[in-house]
């Protein structure tokens, strides 16, 4: 039979909050707006169907069901061995072997009763298994203190199957208040193996999901700079589009040391704004003797329709910063800390960029190797405007206003390993105006394609007095013509027994610029382009306005590439060479011209050649000399999910020679081993080393190992880690490896994908 009053069903949310309660150290680490997903809700208009083997009592007053009672209402359905509707009252109770499927869930209880019209019942011996994480538990009893707050006594959860799940929260008492959003928890206590694992007196946390302030879990980490170590951060959601974490962080080496990140964005009436500003402070390091700070802040936000603002901040005490506190091998390389102020405006065809950039330089101590410090820009204004196809022609123009600031400053190379003495760095201060128009006519087929290209770098410094040089003023003016061509032929083939399309495109590059003399403009921005596929191209042999290279020169190069049906690149060989006609006079600081007929040859073989093997590797080769100047190769064999094997080395003569493996593989059903190793082999030593064992459980995962990686020159350092993430809930241990893990093994896939937070 069907009922027409529907009844409320708010007492099914109550044991779903206890994911909320269990989970609630984790929530505050998502991202602003992120939520909780969307609320599953049922239809209040829906009629309740009732069935049962014998039905009896009152009509429209009181139903009394007997054998396999069954009730309907939209997405929920009750089953027991006895139930009594009491319709005046808005009261259901039903008895004995309960089952409730509601929205993928499932519950049991011994007893339940609820008024539908005040939500005050309870329910007694209640069981759960989720849909959301898999997540199963138990409570002792349930009471409905209202239609929207409820009490959840000696509940348990956990993402575990079975009856004796490997984990397990169990908190004493549990209030859910639906209408404030607000779920408060009495003593609870994580259970491994039936082992108390943590514990605290109390939490609060939002039934929802939505991030909420409060404590997160405390991160111990030990490390052979800092020894010891205990981050304890605390998380304040100042509004949905505003939070601050401040993480107080003991080094027992060094001292208290504290952090903070704070993250916003928003709208306006003009559009967008975003950032994010990290600091550290460390008063008064046992070790230095030194206050010691970081700051790296950025933000970006528009002012009104195509104009924007922001800025990009980093900073240090010391030049040992980076060596002292880094937990990553690029964190630990990172010396030149950029300070930038910029605002843009766009048009339809055009676009203006004005900037201040300030460099601070930090040396590195334990060599006599400098870092050399970029000029400011105080400031920097650039202007680009340009359009496609007016008439079949593509024409831009670029122009940049900038002045050019490097303060004196003392450098001292290999201070703490006695180095070279310390020396006075100076350098030429100026103004330089630049404006670069070209224009082009590309003749493109489905065959080949033409394009010449007339181009101008028309400069004008003024530059200051420098030593017993006066102030003075330089110009250029400097024309340069390309010619770009190329073919493309296709046909079918195979490749490793797979069709696909081969196609050969063979292309011609002309480039000519005549020669100027350029010894007396100093070079405030430009450094000699790194050589490679895309310098082939490309009509300047600089990067930067200081210096217009004079070419008379071509390009000969060809590519294949083997393509799917679908369009994907599967592999890719190429070859390039440059011929010069005549010798490259035009140098950065010298004035010896280069005579040399052609330059070194260049050869890539990149792609992923088949479904378990990726290629990526280039050579440059000089025919003179008959020897490799540089070449990479890197090899990924990925036969099957979180089974990856990488190998690769790098090398540039009189620089580096390194090899690099890393792999994460199965050793056993549950047990994957992984690793990495970068070695020197000019140098023999270690630059980098990975070693580390994970475990899965499905519902938990166990991950250990240890990294040591090159800080400085002479310095490493060494962190351990070891980690227990119970699915579902939070991580416990030391360090963070999984950061580690998926920095250091291309490739590398996480045990349990499921679960991020």
């Amino acid at each position: 039979m069907s009922l027409a009053p529907p009844f409320k069903k708010r007492w099914a949310y109550a044991i779903s909050a206890l994911i909320a309660a269990c989970a609630a150290p984790s929530h505050a680490q998502t991202q602003p707006g992120s939520g909780a997903g969307a609320p599953r809700a049922d239809d209040p208009e829906a009629p309740v169907t009732i069935r049962a083997e014998e039905i009896n009592g009152r009509p429209e007053r009181e139903l009394i069901l007997t054998r396999d009672v069954e009730v309907v209402q939209d997405k929920m359905r009750v089953t027991a061995d006895s139930a009594c509707y009491r319709q005046v009252e808005s009261e259901l109770e039903a008895k004995s072997n309960v089952r409730l499927w509601r929205f993928g869930d499932y519950y049991t209880a011994e007893e339940f009763r609820l008024n539908t019209e005040t939500g005050v019942g309870y329910m007694l011996q209640p069981t759960y298994k989720l849909e959301m994480n898999n997540a199963q538990g138990k409570a002792q009893r349930i009471d409905f203190l209202s239609e929207d707050r409820a009490k959840v006594v000696n509940g348990t959860y956990s993402t575990c199957e079975g009856p004796n799940p490997d984990w397990y929260v169990r908190s004493s008492t549990l209030t859910l208040d639906q209408g404030r959003d607000v779920g408060v928890a009495g003593p609870t206590v994580v259970y491994f193996k039936d082992v108390p694992l943590i514990g605290t007196p109390g939490i609060s946390f939002s039934l929802s999901g939505e991030r909420r302030s409060g404590w997160l879990p405390a991160t111990p980490g030990f490390s052979s700079r800092g020894g010891a170590e205990l981050t304890l951060p605390y998380y304040f959601n100042i509004a949905p589009n505003r939070d601050l974490t401040v993480s107080p962080h003991y080094i027992s080496r060094r001292g208290l040391q504290l952090g903070a990140v704070g993250r916003y964005i928003g709208e306006t009436a003009a559009g967008s704004y975003e950032g994010r500003t990290f600091v550290e402070y460390l008063r008064n390091d046992k070790e230095k003797g030194i206050d010691r700070w970081q700051i790296q802040s950025q933000h970006s936000q528009a002012l009104a329709k195509d104009w924007s603002y922001g800025w990009n901040v980093r900073a240090a005490s010391d030049e040992d910063y980076p060596t002292d506190f880094s937990k990553t091998v690029a964190g630990s390389a990172e010396r030149q800390l950029l300070k930038e102020a910029r605002t843009d405006y766009r048009g339809e065809i055009w676009s203006l960029t004005a900037r201040v950039q300030k460099y601070q330089v930090l040396q590195d101590p334990d060599t006599t190797t400098v870092t050399p410090r970029p000029y400011d820009r105080l400031p920097a204004v650039n202007f680009h405007a340009g359009q496609y196809d007016v008439g079949g022609f593509d024409w831009s123009v670029d122009a940049e206003a900038t002045r050019f600031h490097y303060a004196t400053e003392t450098i001292c190379p290999g201070a703490n390993i006695g180095g070279i003495a310390c020396v006075n760095d100076a350098r030429i201060n100026g103004d330089r105006m630049v404006v670069q128009p070209q224009i082009s006519y590309p003749i493109i087929s489905p065959s080949y394609f033409i394009t010449p290209k007339l181009m101008l770098n028309a400069s004008a410094y003024q530059l200051d007095k420098f030593g017993e040089d006066e102030a003075r003023s330089v110009t250029k003016a400097i024309p340069t013509f390309s010619l770009d061509s190329g073919l493309e032929f296709e046909r079918n083939t195979k490749l490793f027994g797979r069709a696909v399309t081969q196609t050969l495109e063979p292309r011609l590059f002309y480039v000519y610029t005549p020669y100027r003399d350029q010894t007396d403009i100093p070079v405030f921005d430009t450094a000699d382009a790194t050589f490679n596929f895309t310098q082939l191209f490309s009509e300047n042999r600089f990067v930067g306005s200081d210096r217009v290279g004079d070419a008379n020169q071509v390009t000969a190069a060809v590519v294949s590439r083997f393509l799917e049906e679908s369009g994907a690149e599967r592999l890719r060989l190429a070859f390039g060479q440059r011929f010069y006609f005549n010798d490259q006079r035009v140098q950065l600081t010298s004035s010896e011209p280069v005579s040399t007929g052609r330059s070194d040859l260049l050869l890539a073989a990149a792609g992923r050649i088949s479904d378990t093997w990726g290629v990526d590797s280039a050579v440059q080769y000089n025919q003179g000399d008959k020897r490799v100047v540089s070449s990479n190769l890197n090899v990924q064999y990925q036969p099957g999910p979180r089974k990856v094997f990488n190998a690769g080395y790098r090398f540039l003569r009189d620089s580096f020679k390194n090899v690099d493996f890393s792999t994460q593989w199965p050793i056993s059903n549950r047990w994957f081993g992984v690793g990495r190793m970068s070695y020197s082999l000019q140098d023999h030593r270690i630059l980098e080393s990975l070693i580390g064992l994970e475990y899965n459980c499905e519902c938990w995962v166990f991950r250990m190992g240890a990294q040591r990686f090159v800080t400085t020159t002479n310095k490493t350092t060494t962190q351990m880690f070891f980690q227990l993430e119970l699915n579902g809930l939070s991580k416990f241990g030391v360090g963070n490896p999984l950061e580690v893990l998926k920095n250091s093994i291309p490739g590398y896939q996480q045990l349990n994908p499921g679960y991020r937070r």
